[in-house]
């Protein structure tokens, strides 16, 4: 099972960018020749732009000779969004109609080749001021392609646009864990694990793991879960081992057997908000969220078993290679990239940290930083992009000195994390998806 595992990642990494973050989650594609210098405006090694309706913070994922996107197209024409550093829970008062579609790029030109509406109508939940109806990333793997809206629902289609099932898989009740009254919306994406779609589902109550069957939707398995609302993609783990499917959350990090759904071990000291996605090198999986007073890193040695929640004090343990507090991300996954642990802090602070024991190589406030970050930082050939609120991609060399290397302005807000692929950086935007490459 592992060596298969292994051999997908490796088949996947060379072409395409199957889920949020690509292969395993890992953000990063090598061998793609990606240029440091473009320019939006005057569109300079910039291969294609088109034009989306409607608000997503879903990234692009490409498979092949295809680039699919979701996008949540309200009735209300000023529908939009409040990119910023602030603190405020409040719910969007866009409840009005909308339309959840499926998009299909073509990846050398752009051009739209379907698109599908899954479900519209009135929002059967509201969002966060700072999200959309569609923040949760599809994912494919050449057969099948998942989106994930929420409340309204789970969607099978094909390549060629068939819709092959879809699931009503109740309302999703997701907001503060302190203000019940706030609704923030759904985030977690799907993601697949041979012929599963897994889904991490957690709310204010009645919160579960579940796996579908990727040709019919039909639920294989369904795991309980004592858990406060989140929105982190659940990730799969190859160890050296077995497989494990590993999740955050703010009363446990959990790791699972992704075939039954059985819960394998669990650490407890997380944020209570969690949303970075767990990542994976060298046996060692990082997981780490942001709300503060813990805003947590852990550094977790794979093949756990049981409860490995750090005694008070303690930073290390048999299970837990490495921890630090007040150091983790609200929003950004995490990066590993050449032995380093990348962290971008949304309001601009970046952190490197050697993976195999946590020190720190350094820590940088990001200069002009703006209105900060969302979007997780990916990597290709040394070189690292942070895409901020502003609208402002930059390009910073990876190694174990901070260097910025070009900053780019894209026009619009960037909140969803860029797919690297066939020699392409694919970008989203407030209002378009663009490919930036060597001309």
């Amino acid at each position: 099972m592992r060596i298969a595992l292994f051999a997908l990642v490796v088949a996947a990494s060379a072409q395409d960018w199957p889920s949020f973050r690509g292969p395993a989650a890992s953000g990063v594609a090598d061998g793609q020749n990606l240029p440091v210098q473009w320019d939006a405006r005057r569109g300079s090694n910039v291969l294609w732009k088109t034009e989306v309706h409607g608000l997503a913070h879903s990234s692009p994922i490409v498979w092949g000779d295809r680039v699919f996107v979701t996008t949540a197209v309200s009735s209300k024409p000023d529908a939009t969004f409040k990119p910023g550093l602030y603190g405020e829970g409040t719910a969007s008062e866009d409840v009005s109609p909308q339309q959840w579609n499926l998009l299909c790029l073509d990846r050398a030109t752009g051009k739209v080749l379907w698109e599908r509406t899954a479900y519209q109508g009135v929002p059967k939940e509201k969002r966060h001021i700072k999200s959309t109806y569609a923040s949760a990333t599809p994912v494919t793997d050449g057969r099948v392609v998942v989106a994930f809206f929420g409340s309204q629902g789970i969607y099978g289609y094909s390549l060629a646009g068939d819709l092959l099932w879809k699931r009503d898989l109740g309302r999703f009740d997701v907001g503060a864990y302190d203000a019940p009254e706030f609704e923030w919306g759904t985030a977690s994406s799907p993601i697949l694990y041979q012929n599963f779609v897994i889904v991490q589902c957690d709310q204010q109550k009645g919160s579960f793991l579940a796996a579908l069957d990727a040709k019919t939707g039909a639920t294989v398995w369904r795991t309980e879960r004592d858990e406060l609302p989140s929105w982190g993609t659940p990730a799969i783990i190859p160890t050296k081992a077995r497989v494990e499917l590993v999740t955050n959350g703010s009363n446990f990090i959990r790791g699972y057997d992704p075939a039954s759904g059985k819960e394998l071990w669990r650490l407890g000291g997380s944020s209570k908000i969690t949303a970075p996605t767990p990542v994976a090198a060298d046996d060692l999986i990082v997981v780490a969220s942001g709300r503060r007073p813990e805003a947590p890193i852990f550094a977790i040695r794979a093949g756990a078993h049981g409860d490995i929640t750090l005694p008070s004090g303690a930073v290390s343990s048999r299970a837990v290679a490495w921890s630090k507090t007040q150091r983790g991300p609200y929003m950004p996954t995490p990066l590993i990239y050449g032995g380093y642990v990348y962290v971008l802090g949304n309001a601009g602070i970046f952190d490197c940290y050697a993976l195999a024991d946590g020190k720190e190589v350094y820590r940088q406030r990001i200069p002009d930083a703006g209105s900060g970050f969302s979007a997780s930082p990916v990597a290709s050939d040394g070189k690292i992009y942070l895409s901020g609120e502003d609208g402002e991609i930059l390009v910073v060399k990876a190694g174990p000195k901070f260097e910025i290397l070009a900053r780019h302005d894209m026009t619009e807000p960037l909140m969803a994390t860029p797919a690297i692929s066939g020699k392409m950086m694919i970008v989203r935007s407030q209002r378009h998806v663009w490919a930036i490459g060597q001309r």
